[in-house]
């Protein structure tokens, strides 16, 4: 592999991969996941650079991210003042201009050799690339509870309904063509957890295929989904999407819980 590229050469050219880390009250986490992901991206023999999406944060999230040291990596901030990590998703997608977009969780759960395969994938031609916990060549550690793992086998059984042949619809490493990225993250209308099922409903609906991939998945403490509170409001977002994706397509539009003039967040 050629040399990692120095900071001048990292920070001149355009990045030919952007990838959005979607983070709410963040502050623990970020600093190690930030210097994880990074560290993988500067070994990289091409431009990378990663958004940070602050998501209505009450911690020092932000002043994390405004204060990184400059590097190979730019890293830089934008602000999505409605709660949701669809919402912000949506954001940080919205606010790339790469050839390449993809998103990553703050934990980096997903171990991050996974992004060789996952590039190389979109290098191929392919424009939809995820990683899937129940890919047969994964590795998992799992320490969910009883209940916990009765909840997500009903979520795939009703996402399973939406997106068919997809296996994983929320492992948080996925990876797309920035344009379609950008097309489809416009048309997002789930704040919620949920919204990974919509946005590969709505790749598949532009003829996308979606590729998924093995990876070596870890269970991170400190997740903030919650089967007595989250439950409920997680099946009445798929009822919705559903709704949406039988409608008829219409111009996109911001969505009712983004303001109109603002709908990247600016830092």
């Amino acid at each position: 592999m050629p040399p990692s590229p120095s900071r001048d050469e990292g920070t001149s050219r355009p990045p030919l991969l952007e990838i959005v880390i979607p983070a709410h009250n963040e502050e623990r986490r970020l600093p190690g996941g930030l210097l994880q992901l990074c560290a993988k991206l500067a070994r990289l023999p091409f431009p990378t650079a990663v958004i940070v999406v602050d998501n209505a944060s009450t911690d020092r999230t932000a002043d994390i991210v405004r204060d990184w040291p400059r590097g190979p990596v730019p890293v830089r901030l934008i602000r999505c003042p409605v709660p949701g990590k669809g919402a912000a998703v949506r954001a940080g997608l919205l606010g790339t201009s790469a050839p390449f977009a993809g998103f990553v969780d703050a934990d980096m759960a997903t171990d991050l050799d996974a992004l060789d395969v996952a590039f190389g994938q979109l290098l191929s031609g392919e424009r939809v690339v995820i990683g899937s916990r129940a890919h047969r060549d994964s590795h998992v550690e799992n320490r969910h509870s009883r209940i916990r793992e009765l909840g997500a086998f009903g979520f795939r059984a009703l996402a399973g309904a939406l997106v068919r042949g997809v296996s994983d619809t929320q492992c948080g490493f996925k990876f797309f063509d920035g344009v379609l990225a950008r097309e489809v993250a416009a048309r997002l209308r789930t704040p919620g957890f949920a919204f990974d099922v919509e946005l590969l409903a709505r790749c598949v609906r532009e003829g996308s295929a979606v590729v998924e991939i093995p990876v070596r998945w870890h269970d991170m403490p400190g997740s903030r989904f919650s089967p007595a509170r989250h439950t409920f409001g997680i099946v009445l977002e798929l009822g919705r999407i559903w709704l949406r994706l039988r409608a008829r397509p219409r111009a996109a539009a911001p969505p009712s819980w983004e303001a109109p003039l603002d709908p990247v967040g600016s830092p």
